[in-house]
């Protein structure tokens, strides 16, 4: 099926530009307050538009839900894009290139780093349970993984990397607010760099707004967002050794 040039959302019919966006205002729940929420999604380039939700959030603040149509179109022949890496190997694959390439197991180092308390997306890569039917990296008999938790600060983080002579490191952040995901991730690298170490390490970031395209603009190897499987991170980074090795 060939793609289209140019396109738009699609809700009921085809290029209708029905969407569905949502927002909070600094003000009290009222009927001036859904008109101007209203009149806001109206000026975001839409027409049609109908609240179809809004409750008190607390103390002078609202949340409201919009359905509308958007007016403008894209030309999608003009969009380029990095995709997130996506292992073709399983768990048994793997292994049997690790041996056959690396000859002895990888060593890996994890953690959630500054404030953030989350150990969900570091535990669903590394914990022995896995994600979504698929072994966490803990399981890998191949592997040496160390999950150092939440709250780690960078320095630390590093400081045990060396001492297990690891060769990879995976970073989580699941806390966004106001780009805390981006000081802390930076806040690693610099210190990488200070250290001259950024080519000792296969270093990967994940978390719930992280693209290849972040990961890459913050000097990391890779970027695995919302839904990826251990599969895909354990088999990107045994391929990156195997590529810096040669």
């Amino acid at each position: 099926m060939s793609e289209p040039e140019f396109i738009k959302p699609y809700g009921d019919t085809l290029g209708d530009g029905r969407i569905q966006i949502s927002f909070t205002l600094p003000v009290e729940l009222s009927a001036r307050a859904k008109k101007a929420a209203e009149i806001y999604a109206t000026s975001l380039n839409c027409e049609n538009v109908s609240v179809v939700y809004a409750a008190k959030i607390s103390e002078g603040y609202t949340y409201f839900v919009i359905f509308a149509d958007a007016k403008h179109e894209l030309d999608f022949s003009k969009i380029q894009a990095v995709e997130a890496p996506k292992g073709n190997r399983d768990f048994y694959e793997i292994n049997a290139f690790v041996k056959e390439k690396i000859g002895r197991k990888v060593v890996i180092v994890g953690a959630t780093i500054g404030t953030d308390a989350h150990t969900v997306g570091i535990d669903a890569i590394l914990n022995m349970k896995g994600y979504d039917h698929d072994y966490g990296l803990e399981r890998y008999p191949e592997f040496r993984v160390y999950n150092l938790g939440a709250q780690v600060s960078s320095e630390d983080l590093l400081a045990q990397a060396l001492e297990v002579n690891a060769d990879g490191i995976l970073i989580s952040q699941t806390v966004t607010q106001k780009d805390s995901h981006i000081r802390n991730f930076t806040e690693f690298m610099e210190i990488l760099e200070a250290e001259q170490m950024r080519d000792r390490f296969v270093t990967l970031i994940g978390g719930a707004r992280i693209t290849q395209e972040l990961a890459i603009e913050l000097g990391y190897d890779a970027g695995f967002g919302p839904g990826t499987k251990p599969s895909s991170v354990a088999d990107f980074l045994v391929s990156r050794m195997v590529e810096h090795q040669s």
